[in-house]
């Protein structure tokens, strides 16, 4: 037993409470320790939350978001996934930017989601939602952005998370106006719903 498994098993015990043997690490891991950031539901087998809430999960139930289990992510969960740095240019000021995160197949993975699925219902807090096909999210190597230019993505702004690839890489989408390649790509997303394959 380390240390931190002693402190909570004392503090558990003077408490009142039961005296357990403490939760394995990897149980420990797999819960969002923090504030829930990113929720992924559908057709997924490593799931660490039970059902919507109706009561609890409010913006969830405005958006008539439903499921009987989900994988949850809070920003430490994303942030000890292997990270990528894209640098697009971004419609809101025509400037390049860094953007740093895990690629949204190994969140995907992470979630223990079918890899067969066909795609991705992306999911903004402010209701914008996009179906992005597994090919596309593969092909343009689509990360959830933590970071912009080295500074964690505020809520309010285009965060805490960004759905968003580096079109500048990719011929057909460098052509078009900067404001028409990021349809596919919601800032403040919160949920994903796996499609089935």
């Amino acid at each position: 037993m380390n240390r931190r498994d002693f402190i909570e098993l004392a503090a558990s015990a003077a408490a009142g409470g039961t005296l357990l043997a403490p939760a394995p690490a990897m149980a420990r891991e797999r819960t969002a320790a923090g504030p829930v950031l990113l929720t992924v539901t559908g057709a997924i087998s490593s799931p660490n939350r039970g059902p919507f809430d109706p009561a609890l999960d409010q913006m969830m139930h405005k958006q008539k978001v439903q499921f009987d289990r989900a994988r949850t992510f809070d920003f430490g969960t994303l942030d000890a996934l292997p990270t990528v740095e894209i640098k697009p240019t971004l419609e809101y000021d025509n400037l390049p930017h860094s953007l740093r995160g895990p690629l949204l197949v190994d969140v995907m993975r992470a979630a223990g989601a079918d890899p067969r699925a066909d795609g991705y219902l992306l999911r903004a807090i402010d209701g914008y939602a996009i179906v992005l096909p597994r090919g596309d999210a593969l092909r343009y190597r689509f990360i959830i952005a933590t970071h912009l230019d080295g500074k964690p993505l505020p809520l309010g702004g285009l965060g805490p998370l960004w759905a968003v690839y580096d079109a500048d890489r990719f011929g057909e989408m460098a052509a078009q106006p900067v404001a028409a390649r990021f349809g596919l790509c919601p800032w403040g997303l919160y949920h994903i719903a796996v499609g089935r394959g």
